[in-house]
């Protein structure tokens, strides 16, 4: 794979930086630089950013004194600074890889993993796009792999009955976890894929691009689509099999949750180190993340678990239980989230 991928300058503020959340109150400057032990500190996809950012504002309101900062550098980068013990908290719009979970391990670092809310994979056009409702599986393909680059240029390369228009790409940087997903759930292999196209790990950077070209195609997290549907044209994904649903099929909560927006449809998770959980605040704040953060989720766009998987998962993180529950390419598999967090 050769990646010259052009990048947009990361303005939007809320997703672009570092953003810390602190708590209001009478305090003096001094008194409010606080111990490091007030800190609590989350990291990873922008993708999940908008639910851990509105969960750290309501804890906030809690009157805890705690400080919470909330980054927003990709799910590779965040579990990057997880494993080298510079978070505590990582968020991941995709299950955590072997390689960096020999890295936590390496380190000595145990997590506990734990889905917060369903996302499905958005592909969008410009609202004056007046030929694309629709494309299949095979068609992103063809337009996305590796071979693509350089060749696969206008639209009417991917149908003959398309405008012979130059095609302008958007989409993931390499380090997002949309970018793993889409490209092993589309191309077929992570992380392969044409590089000639304007990435970010910021997915609102990548709403403004697409809605600021009528020849743009783009793909983020469908909840930044459900904010911006204004300015954006939903296209509809068939993968060919009837067994999932007959035709092409639009992301909505019905069929991200039900599994038919196959298979672009995911779980989205934030990963809770061990050892930070012995604070008594960190604890405190997840135990606080997985109640409120349904109602949250839904808020900020995206699609609550069931009442059933997030009785599971609050067992998983009473136990602390330990390790994923995705193993090589099994996050494509037909297993459910909620026979996942069975077994």
């Amino acid at each position: 794979m050769m990646f010259t991928t052009r990048r947009l300058p990361v303005f939007i503020a809320a997703a672009a930086l570092a953003v810390s959340l602190t708590a209001c109150g009478g305090k003096s400057g001094n008194q409010s630089a606080q111990r490091a032990g007030d800190v609590i500190t989350v990291d990873g996809s922008s993708t999940v950013f908008p639910v851990t950012e509105a969960v750290a504002e309501e804890f906030q309101k809690t009157g805890s004194g705690l400080r919470v900062t909330v980054g927003s550098s990709g799910t590779g980068g965040g579990f990057q600074k997880f494993c080298r013990n510079e978070t505590d908290l990582s968020n991941a719009s995709r299950p955590i890889k072997t390689g960096e979970h020999d890295s936590c391990a390496k380190a000595g670092i145990e997590y506990i993993e734990l889905p917060i809310a369903y996302d499905g994979i958005a592909i969008v056009v410009h609202p004056k796009n007046t030929w694309v409702t629709s494309m299949t599986v095979a068609e992103l393909k063809k337009l996305w792999e590796p071979t693509a680059q350089g060749k696969i240029k206008r639209w009417s390369h991917i149908r003959p009955d398309w405008p012979d228009k130059e095609i302008h790409l958007f989409g993931a940087g390499v380090d997002s976890g949309t970018f793993d997903y889409f490209t092993e759930a589309i191309v077929g292999k992570e992380a392969q894929s044409r590089g000639d196209y304007t990435s970010s790990e910021d997915d609102n950077v990548i709403v403004q691009g697409v809605s600021g070209d009528e020849l743009a195609l783009g793909y983020f997290g469908y909840a930044y689509y459900e904010q911006n549907k204004n300015k954006l044209k939903l296209v509809a994904v068939d993968d060919t099999d009837d067994a999932n649903g007959a035709g092409p099929i639009a992301p909505s909560p019905g069929t991200v949750s039900g599994g038919t927006y196959r298979p672009l449809s995911r779980p989205i998770f934030i990963y809770a180190k061990v050892k930070s959980l012995d604070r008594a605040e960190v604890n405190n704040f997840v135990d606080f993340y997985l109640t409120q953060g349904p109602a949250l989720a839904r808020e900020v766009g995206y699609i609550p678990l069931s009442g059933r998987e997030q009785e599971l998962i609050r067992t998983r993180f009473s136990a602390r239980k330990t390790g994923t529950m995705y193993t090589g390419t099994d996050s494509h598999s037909q297993t459910t989230l909620e026979q996942r967090l069975s077994r």
